[in-house]
């Protein structure tokens, strides 16, 4: 295989990307909008509270285990759902994300890219690496 152009390391650039930015959307609905905020912003959507804590435990610790590769497959399956309730409560806002309140544009490429780490998972330079194999098998170019 050709190393210079190994799929494994754009499942890694990718899944490292993911991870610092789940990571970062849960920092900021702790320490921005405050755990409290965040549930009453769910709650003005229609969305119980634990909605609210799910979605924050979910960003945090999914986020870690992409950035050091844990998991890798199921924890992006998990965070489908977190990137497609995103795009859903910011569907009324118009597409481009400088709307106010942000429109649906980038959550719908980060629930794309989370699509998309799913079926690539973890890559190189992940700590539990059973997928190094799925890109050992591909043919070289």
């Amino acid at each position: 295989m050709n190393t210079r152009f190994d799929p494994a390391y754009g499942a890694f650039v990718l899944r490292v990307a993911l991870g610092v930015l789940f990571v970062a959307h849960a920092a900021l609905k702790i320490f921005v909008f405050t755990i409290p905020g965040t549930v009453g912003f769910f709650a003005s959507l229609g969305l119980p509270a634990i909605a609210a804590y799910g979605t924050i435990a979910a960003e945090l610790l999914g986020g870690v285990a992409l950035i050091l590769g844990l998991w890798v497959r199921p924890v992006a399956a998990v965070l489908v759902p977190v990137a497609l309730g995103a795009t859903w409560a910011h569907a009324g806002n118009g597409w481009l994300f400088t709307a106010p309140n942000g429109g649906w544009e980038f959550p719908a490429l980060i629930a794309a890219a989370t699509i998309a780490q799913v079926f690539l998972g973890a890559g190189a330079f992940a700590l539990k690496g059973e997928d190094r194999a799925v890109y050992a098998a591909l043919p070289a170019e």
